[in-house]
């Protein structure tokens, strides 16, 4: 029988391109979401479908889904510092409540649940690369910690219910990661870099921009997901590009392929904004078969002519 999937955030940047995915590979599909940051243009190409169900729905909140679920993908949650700084209680909630009320729909439904974390579990880390045996250096009660500490407290419910309830959990430690679809107003590096330099204005550059990211396409980190989730694994897992890139490289690299002039401007480095990030991907490579294959640069030029047509496009179709 065809297997039945809810992912939660599914209009969101990563939710939406799950949701493809696990359509192509033959799933049916219910993507759950508030709308919060997410958008149902990142989904209205597959409206009609009949293996696909869109359900608006706040997963802080009771969750019901008729039928039998075979996964819960948890994706739902603001995912930018502009996001979880103006909204930190909703960032909180969903990452508690909602973690906890997708977990008891797994439990009773019986089906397997994997966990979107992130890589700020790791906060502005004193180990690099970042393998999963770090236990992270966090400021709780900082600007950042509403995002970083829903994130922790996700993952240990998560443990806990695996081992509590026996639920077939997987925990993706998600590093950054871009492509189309991105909000044109997510406030991250690489779409405030792209958006800026398509209009031509100044490019912002917080801090001289010596800090360092990993860059990971949409594309590669999905097949992760989708690895990890047929995966026997239950401890969390490293998902991203262990190529290590300045903020300032990414910001000019993005200035030349638009072919911008802009100025680069440097402003205050937010607090607590990690100095350096960079994923340990041994266990990934290992026990998933898996690694990013999308050059860098492919993924930009791609995701510089997504944002481009939407720019291009009326104010109604922008997202």
């Amino acid at each position: 029988m065809q297997r039945r999937a809810l992912v939660t955030g599914g209009s969101g940047f990563l939710g939406s391109h799950l949701c493809d995915r696990l359509l192509a590979d033959g799933w049916q599909v219910v993507a759950m979401d508030n709308l919060l940051t997410g958008s149902t243009s990142n989904i209205a190409h597959l409206a009609g479908r009949r293996d696909f169900v869109f359900i608006h729905h706040d997963v802080t909140n009771f969750i019901f889904v008729d039928g039998p679920i075979d996964a819960v993908l948890h994706f739902a949650s603001p995912a930018s510092p502009r996001d979880y700084h103006e909204m930190p209680i909703q960032t909180l909630k969903v990452g508690s409540l909602g973690t906890h009320k997708a977990l008891g729909l797994a439990l009773a439904k019986g089906s397997r649940f994997l966990l979107a974390s992130t890589s700020e579990v790791y906060g502005d880390p004193l180990i690099h690369p970042q393998p999963e045996s770090y236990w992270g250096h966090v400021n709780p009660i900082g600007p950042r910690g509403v995002y970083d500490e829903a994130k922790r407290f996700a993952e240990a419910i998560t443990m806990a219910y695996h081992r509590t309830h026996g639920v077939d959990t997987k925990i993706a430690r998600i590093f950054n990661t871009f492509g189309p679809r991105m909000r044109l107003d997510d406030g991250r590096a690489i779409p405030n870099f792209m958006l800026q330099a398509l209009r031509g204005q100044p490019i912002t550059l917080f801090g001289d921009g010596s800090q360092t990211r990993s860059f990971c396409y949409v594309d590669d980190l999905v097949d992760g997901i989708v690895r990890l989730l047929e995966s026997s694994v239950h401890e969390p897992v490293n998902l991203g590009n262990p190529e290590e890139w300045t903020v300032r490289r990414m910001a000019e690299t993005i200035r030349d392929l638009v072919g911008s002039a802009a100025p680069i401007v440097e402003h205050p480095l937010p607090e607590d904004d990690p100095k350096v990030r960079q994923p340990e991907i041994r266990l990934a490579q290992s026990v998933l078969g898996w690694s990013p294959r999308t050059a860098i640069d492919d993924g930009l030029r791609r995701t510089i002519e997504d944002f481009r047509a939407r720019l291009d496009a009326p104010q109604a179709s922008r997202a």
